[in-house]
């Protein structure tokens, strides 16, 4: 069994990802907590594996592997027992890799940009803009959903990646889930299907929301 190193935090989404995705492959990860609050991720022992200062990262025996998507790819590639959730055929993975960079440039962004300034800046605000910025996130997904996954009817690292993000996303901003059934239905296959769910991903999203509400209170507060 390999010991791979997880430099991560059970707020984030993409972390997140990545032990979804290594529960799914059988793998054992080495937890390496990152508390993004005391700026672990700044000391200068972080910065020589990820001058980036972002978590996720792994190291694999010396291999250094940094964001979430780059990380699961990885993970399939050189331990999964199939490549299923991540398909040689090229066309089936041009879809999935599309579903990766939606989760980072349009779900992920649109929620980093609302809790960013709170946990960072001393921000108290709740700019409607953002919110509805972050909830069209919601529709452009439902839309796209024209079968049981992301990619046909198979589960695939575009899924994990985006359930990671999205379940988050609702923990701040829940939905109307009357607008979006094929987003709703989505949401509820992933959370039956994929294994320890609640732990390795649920649980994290409603602390994550909890911490930054919290903050926010904090922030307006000191801003009297």
């Amino acid at each position: 069994m390999p010991n791979i190193k997880l430099y991560t935090a059970k707020l984030s989404p993409p972390g997140r990802a990545v032990e979804l995705t290594a529960k799914l492959l059988g793998l054992s990860l080495d937890i390496v907590p990152i508390n993004l609050l005391a700026g672990d991720h700044r000391k200068d022992e972080f910065l020589k594996l990820n001058p980036q200062h972002t978590i996720p990262i792994i190291d694999d025996g010396g291999v250094i592997v940094r964001d979430s998507h780059a990380i699961i790819i990885y993970l399939v590639l050189k331990y999964g027992k199939d490549h299923s959730l991540y398909p040689d055929d090229p066309i089936t993975r041009a879809k999935v890799n599309a579903g990766l960079h939606f989760d980072s440039g349009v779900l992920f962004s649109r929620l980093r940009f609302y809790f960013e300034p709170i946990l960072y800046e001393g921000s108290s605000a709740v700019p409607q803009h953002k919110i509805d910025y972050m909830q069209k996130g919601y529709e452009l997904l439902n839309d796209a959903l024209v079968d049981d996954y992301m990619v046909g009817n198979t589960l695939t690292l575009a899924d994990i990646s985006c359930i990671a993000t999205i379940a988050t996303m609702e923990e701040f901003f829940p939905m109307d889930r009357s607008k979006y059934p094929a987003l709703v239905a989505w949401i509820e296959r992933l959370r039956n299907t994929l294994p320890e769910y609640e732990k390795l991903n649920q649980e994290g999203a409603v602390e994550f929301a909890e911490i930054c509400e919290s903050l926010r209170l904090k922030n307006a507060i000191n801003a009297n």
